[in-house]
């Protein structure tokens, strides 16, 4: 079950937090990944001897970074079944105090840079003729959160895109989804974390009483993968400990 053998998968914002995690994952269940992040050296580190790894460093939102993600893919694998959309940067502050410059930021890295790997992405998914697309969304797909707004604005347009994707794809026997996790402890979230309020909202949030891990997030994402999965399509999946329904 969940076997990946003789797929190819695009996975950004693989060297750490959840994109290491499912890098891992991917791996361990037979992929070939193509692995891309802006931190090359923890890229290097993580995937760099892996046989059936090939990595591409670079900032995601730069045109020409997500050019060369699909040309490897093109060169070393030929193909093209996974695309997941994982990079993603957050940036907390008081809405008065959050800048034109900070929301621009967060939208070329966690919209736009989805909006546009995918299109590339698009005519070696349609080869594959059961792509599969995730995107990593939040629990802020949903609901808002303390000094969060341009953050979740950005995955409030996730899920729409995904949605869209989902509908436009499906004659091509492709499905779209994305992931909501909740708190999840990661490099990205640990200066938020930092805060003991910030980490105790969040602790109190979830109904489970905790902070969700990477590897939890990553088995979702595995699942949505799947040819098990073939029947999921332009749906959210919250991996958040029940935070989303707790009052």
């Amino acid at each position: 079950m969940f076997d990946l053998n003789e797929k190819t998968a695009i996975i950004t914002g693989a060297a750490n937090g959840i994109g290491k995690a499912i890098t891992t994952l991917f791996l361990e269940r037979g992929a070939q990944v193509v692995a891309t992040d802006l931190a090359e050296d923890d890229l290097a580190a993580a995937f760099g001897s892996h046989e059936r790894a090939r990595l591409v460093t670079g900032d995601i939102s730069d045109d020409g970074v997500q050019a060369a993600i699909i040309a490897a893919a093109q060169a070393h694998f030929g193909a093209l079944d996974i695309l997941v959309n994982n990079a993603g940067i957050a940036i907390a502050g008081d809405y008065e105090t959050l800048t034109d410059e900070q929301f621009d930021q967060i939208m070329a890295i966690n919209v736009r840079a989805v909006f546009r790997l995918t299109r590339l992405a698009l005519p070696l998914l349609k080869q594959a003729q059961h792509g599969r697309v995730i995107n990593l969304g939040s629990i802020m797909s949903d609901v808002g959160g303390p000094a969060l707004a341009i953050y979740g604005a950005s995955k409030h347009a996730v899920a729409g895109l995904t949605k869209g994707m989902a509908v436009d794809f499906g004659p091509h026997g492709i499905t779209a989804n994305y992931l909501q996790p909740g708190a999840i402890w990661t490099k990205m979230s640990e200066p938020f974390m930092d805060d003991p309020a910030f980490r105790q909202y969040w602790e109190d949030k979830a109904p489970v009483g905790r902070l969700g891990e990477a590897p939890e997030v990553a088995m979702a994402a595995l699942f949505l993968a799947s040819d098990e999965a073939q029947f999921v399509s332009g749906t959210g999946l919250n991996v958040d400990g029940g935070a989303i329904v707790k009052f």
